[in-house]
Formats: C-alpha cells, sequence, structure tokens
C-alpha cells in the first residue's frame, strides 16, 4: 500500500477511534483461535493495537479442548451434561491449571511479547469474577459438581486496570461466597463482563465467519441478525450446536445494556481490527 492508500485507512478509522477512545471492548477468544499457534499471535497483535490507540480490550478465554486432553491423559472420562462440564476435585484442580496457569499465563506472555503490558484476571487470584453454584430451575436436583454461575464482576477493578494501559485477561474460574472455586462457561463470562463494565462491544471470535444459513457455504452468512430472527434460527436449526451459547450470549448482554454484539471468524487475519474500524464490519451483528 503506498502512502496516499495509508492515509485513507487511517481517516477512514479516525471515526471509530474517537468513538471507542476509553471504551470498553470484550473479546471473546476460543475454539481454533486458541489453539491455533499461528492465528492466536495475530489476534494478540490485534488486541494490543487497540490498547495502543486508546480502546479498553477485555479479554476472555476458555479452554475446553486442553481441559479435555489433559483429563484423558489422566486416565479420566470428561462427561458433560446441558453442555456444561460435570466438574468434581480432580476435574477442578485440572481446569484452573490448565485455564490460568497455562492458558492466561500465555495469553499474558503473547501480549508482552507484542510490547503490550496484561494481567490475568479470575476469581482464584483476585475477587474479580464472583459465583455461586449452578442450579437449574427445570432440574434442581441435577447437580454437576463444581460447576457455577456468575453473580459479580468487579467492573472497578478492570476499569482501574484498563485507564493504567494494562489488558485484563479472564479465564472462567470464579469464587463464591464459601471462598470455592467454581468452573463456568466462558461464553457466559464474556457477556456478564461486558454487561458489568457497560462496554461498547462484545465480540465472540470463531471458527466460523458468523451466522451462516447453510453451514457448508460461507457466502450464505448472515451479516445482521435480531434476537427475534435468531429466535426463529434456532427453532429452523439454522443456528445449531457450539453457535447456540454465543448466540443466547448476545442476546443477554444485548438485554443487560451491552451496545453492540458480533460472532466473527477468528481464523480471518485482522477480523478484529476489520470489525471495528471499518463500517460494512465482517461477521454477524446481533442487535435488539
Amino acid at each position: 500500500m503506498n502512502a496516499l492508500g495509508k492515509a485513507r485507512v487511517l481517516l477512514e478509522a479516525l471515526p471509530y477511534l474517537k468513538a471507542f477512545d476509553r471504551k470498553f471492548v470484550v473479546i471473546k477468544v476460543g475454539g481454533s483461535t486458541m489453539t491455533d499457534a499461528k492465528v492466536l499471535p495475530s489476534v494478540i497483535r490485534d488486541v494490543v493495537f487497540l490498547e495502543q490507540v486508546g480502546v479498553w480490550p477485555i479479554i476472555v478465554h476458555g479452554g475446553g479442548p486442553r481441559i479435555t486432553a489433559e483429563m484423558e491423559r489422566r486416565g479420566l472420562k470428561p462427561t458433560f451434561v446441558k453442555g456444561r462440564r460435570v466438574t468434581d476435585e480432580a476435574t477442578l484442580e485440572i481446569a484452573h491449571k490448565v485455564l490460568i496457569d497455562e492458558i492466561s499465563a500465555n495469553v499474558v506472555e503473547l501480549i508482552q511479547q507484542e510490547d503490550g503490558k496484561a494481567i490475568p484476571l479470575n476469581g482464584r487470584g483476585s475477587r474479580f469474577l464472583r459465583a455461586v453454584k449452578k442450579v437449574f430451575e427445570e432440574d434442581p436436583g441435577l447437580d454437576l459438581g463444581f460447576v457455577g454461575e456468575i453473580t459479580a464482576i468487579d467492573a472497578e477493578l478492570a476499569q482501574r486496570i484498563a485507564s493504567g494501559g494494562v489488558i485484563p485477561v479472564v479465564a472462567p474460574i470464579a469464587r463464591g461466597t464459601d471462598r470455592q472455586l467454581y468452573n463456568v462457561n466462558a461464553d457466559s463470562v464474556a457477556w456478564k463482563v461486558a454487561a458489568e463494565v457497560k462496554a461498547e462491544k462484545l465480540v465472540y471470535l470463531s471458527n466460523v465467519p458468523g451466522i451462516l444459513r447453510d453451514k457448508d457455504k460461507p457466502e450464505t452468512l448472515i451479516s445482521s441478525v435480531t434476537m427475534s430472527e435468531c429466535k426463529e434460527l434456532v427453532k429452523a436449526k439454522v443456528i445449531v450446536g457450539g453457535m447456540i451459547p454465543k448466540i443466547e450470549a448476545c442476546m443477554a448482554a444485548l438485554q443487560a445494556g451491552v451496545r453492540k454484539t458480533h460472532v466473527i471468524s477468528g481464523l480471518l487475519q485482522h477480523s478484529l481490527l476489520l470489525e471495528i474500524f471499518t463500517p460494512e464490519g465482517i461477521g454477524t451483528e446481533i442487535k435488539m
């Protein structure tokens, strides 16, 4: 790109730089994005760029495949009920070791390699994430062990950290009032964090471009969809599998006051920057 082209890109981005100055953008990173050694550093580079130009990014990550792999290595069989991992003491120990000591630590290291600053946040090392044991209203007798549901986020702590030029890296391990640690669904953590910090955007990085009318045809991407349309797409089995909890999280975030929510591909280079700094965006926007 020549100098004139670069100038045009900067001018196009200027209104968005102003709009997002000192505003939170919560980015949920998961799936193939987390496990691809080539993709994750590129995403981290974009996140550091956001912080450098005045945006306040918060990274929320999961780590389900890594937890499963470690369980199997130790001879433990993973069990899932209603899409959640049954978590006994041994599984919980593996979960917070993998999520905090390995994945969060790696993300923080990658941010530092890009000359950014970051700090891991969770319920083990602080009271940033607080939770209670997950209870299913439709089946109160169902016990998944140490599986939690977020009750509170320390939004003031997040603001102080972000205003100091530090990127929070959030692992979905929360602490109860009884000081018990709980394993929490990362998609739920992301929208709860976004709601509590009054985020301008909540972005889910996925291994697909967004909501597709035909899962085998990227050209059938739905660029914008309302909450009521999402519900119809779920009924029609257009939205299926792992996309369902992401869309439900987006809708919950909108109802809680988050301004915009998106599901985009984490595998496309600079997808995060394209979503935030271009008028057409990328992926699927879920709106009220």
